[in-house]
């Protein structure tokens, strides 16, 4: 068995983040790791744990998490599992969404908040200093430069390598790049939802990484007998395997993150990245745009 058989994330090529920080494009996303609702500790423990270290023996080395899931709960997994973390593991994560209860969230960008946020997540996962760190929400009560100034800062001082920017549109992100040095961008993008399309093709103007959250939602159109489900079948995959193979192959600054809480999901979600979708197949997947 080749390598690629062994970890087959690698299947899904590399991307250099910031252009220095390479990593398999096909990630996984840390987010369901923990409750119902992303909040308190998950269902199965155990089972968290083994998703984390079976997505490193897969060839994934680029985890993403957020101080909010959980909260907490997702980055302290993460440096249970992982650490001391292999050579080539990269972790992003996020800050400035407070937590309410299950699935309610609210920004808060004040610049003390966000230097606690960071703080405490580089104690969280037992780093020196943050992979890639991305501001989750701009907070419309703050200004946007006392916000990005104390991520900055941070940077300077080392704690952070490379910044990024979540759920943001094309003139927010070219805002946002007048004041710092931006390099990814992680917005909702999927089969059904490509409301974002335009800051996806600023992303490839720019050679900046698009990291599609929720990205294997498909919605009606894996409903049995439709037509993905058909293309599925015919391919010998699962509905999720072709969206995130539709994904990689829709653009080379694409890295999608599908999160789970099972290893077999894991496993089969992986396996996407191996999958090669034939021309006349991206054609009928791009025109399933509802």
């Amino acid at each position: 068995m080749d390598g690629t058989s062994e970890r087959p994330a690698q299947a899904s090529g590399t991307f250099d983040l910031g252009g220095d920080l390479p990593v398999h494009r096909l990630g996984f996303g840390a987010m369901r790791i923990t409750g119902p609702g992303i909040w308190g500790p998950p269902t199965d423990h155990d089972e968290a744990v083994r998703v984390l270290r079976r997505a490193v023996d897969l060839g994934i080395d680029f985890i993403d998490t957020a101080d909010s899931y959980g909260p907490f709960v997702s980055e302290d997994l993460i440096a249970e599992a992982l650490h001391p973390y292999p050579d080539g593991l990269a972790i992003a994560t996020k800050g400035g969404l407070t937590r309410q209860g299950p699935d309610e969230w609210l920004p808060v960008g004040r610049p003390e908040y966000l230097r606690q946020c960071v703080e405490l997540s580089l104690r969280r996962l037992r780093v020196e200093r943050i992979d890639l760190y991305q501001l989750h929400r701009i907070d419309p009560q703050v200004p946007v430069e006392d916000q990005l100034g104390a991520l900055t800062d941070l940077q300077a001082q080392g704690k952070i390598r490379h910044l990024g920017l979540s759920e943001i549109d094309v003139e927010e992100l070219r805002r946002c790049q007048e004041l710092a040095p931006i390099v990814s961008v992680q917005n909702r993008f999927n089969l059904v939802d490509r409301a974002h399309e335009a800051v996806l093709e600023e992303c490839e103007r720019q050679g900046l990484a698009f990291i599609p959250w929720f990205p294997v939602a498909t919605g009606e159109l894996a409903r049995p007998g439709g037509a993905l489900d058909g293309l599925a079948r015919a391919r010998g995959a699962t509905p999720a395997q072709v969206a995130l193979a539709w994904l990689l192959h829709r653009s080379a600054v694409m890295l999608p993150i599908p999160g789970t809480s099972s290893v077999a999901h894991l496993e089969e979600n992986t396996a996407a990245a191996a999958l090669e979708l034939t021309p006349a197949e991206v054609a009928q997947l791009d025109a399933l745009h509802p």
